[in-house]
């Protein structure tokens, strides 16, 4: 197996490699523990750094532990983690090839590890699309660049903000770059999850529990700022519904709900009066509280508990079938929220001068 293959596996040569091979992931999890070893850190990696790590000497474990993080990422299935993994797999792509693309040495091995400009292009079939143009930049059509740059948060990538000019868009080399960062990230992350057959599930199941407790301690939730209770979890949904009963809340249940609510974007004042209700309302005390958690009158941010520390504290009730596969109240709903059409996301906090509630009565 070609060190190329193992240090870019996305590649389509690099599948073919491990197609040609013949190679069994149910014989390789459970005879080859240095495959799965790697496979497990290069995932750990992804949420703790971003990157996946340092390669293994190893081509052949490198290149096989990428198919089997790919099976660690499906089995867990979370939304939260098939990006976060994405991303750090397109991040570590992007040093290595931009660190080839501007390396001068010009004495290398035999056998090349690098990948020059023209091969990614090629790879992803944009080739004809990207053009050079006068001086040091390129212009790529819109139609490619258009799903490429989807996903750049930047204004900068926005088509508005580009010099259209005879339907392509210029951009230099480092901006050119980044798009196919943002290709091969697409392409990693397609397809993901998937359904694991049990042959190879079982021998990783240890691995993926490690996993998963990783994902629980990290807040990895993207930023959200939308309120809609009937997509809360079930947790969330039971507190939320004794709050506005009047009912009084433990001190855990009562962190709890106010992290939750303070990380979906409710404002110190919007929470304080959800409090109100209750017959022992302190409204100073609440207020002190609630800018406590969300780190306005502390030096920490506190995030809503993990499912863990739910169920440890009794707070854990109703749970439905997505429950089984998250490990955090805010990764449950972050996922609601990204399958969930549009007419479901009205902000009930739009609706309160009309008099409703937070829970949608």
């Amino acid at each position: 197996m070609q060190r190329l293959h193992a240090r870019y596996p996305f590649l389509e040569a690099a599948r073919e490699s491990v197609a040609t091979e013949a190679v069994d992931l149910a014989t390789v999890v459970e005879q080859d523990r240095a495959v799965v070893d790697r496979a497990r850190q290069r995932v750990i990696t992804a949420l703790e750094a971003g990157s996946t790590g340092e390669s293994h000497r190893d081509a052949r474990i490198e290149l096989l532990s990428y198919p089997v993080a790919r099976v660690l990422v499906s089995m867990i299935g979370e939304r939260v983690l098939v990006r976060k993994y994405a991303r750090a797999e397109a991040a570590t792509a992007y040093e290595r090839f931009t660190a080839d693309m501007t390396d001068t040495t010009e004495l290398k091995s035999v056998e090349s590890t690098g990948l020059a400009l023209e091969d990614l292009l090629a790879e992803f079939d944009v080739g004809e699309a990207v053009r050079e143009s006068s001086g040091d930049g390129y212009r790529i059509d819109v139609g490619t660049y258009l799903p490429l740059a989807a996903d750049l948060w930047d204004d900068e990538w926005r088509l508005v903000n580009q010099p259209l000019d005879a339907g392509e868009v210029p951009v230099d080399e480092d901006d050119l770059r980044t798009l196919l960062r943002e290709a091969i990230r697409s392409r990693i992350e397609d397809g993901l999850p998937f359904d694991v057959p049990e042959t190879i599930a079982a021998g990783l199941e240890d691995d993926a529990a490690e996993i998963r407790e990783v994902l629980a301690d990290l807040d990895l939730t993207q930023d959200i700022d939308t309120v809609v209770p009937d997509l809360f979890p079930p947790c969330m949904k039971a507190l939320l519904d004794q709050i506005q009963k009047g009912e009084h809340l433990s001190h855990h249940s009562r962190f709890a709900i106010t992290a939750f609510l303070t990380s979906i974007g409710m404002t110190t004042d919007e929470i304080v009066d959800l409090y109100r209700v209750n017959s022992s309302f302190g409204e100073e005390m609440t207020r002190y509280q609630t800018d406590h958690i969300r780190g306005d009158s502390s030096p920490t941010e506190y995030s809503a508990p993990s499912c863990a520390t739910m169920q440890s504290y009794g707070d854990c009730v109703n749970k439905d079938d997505l429950c089984e596969r998250i490990p955090h109240p805010m990764a449950y709903y972050e996922q609601r929220i990204d399958d969930a059409d549009d007419e479901e996301l009205e902000d009930w906090r739009e609706n309160e001068t009309d008099g409703q509630s937070a829970s949608g009565d």
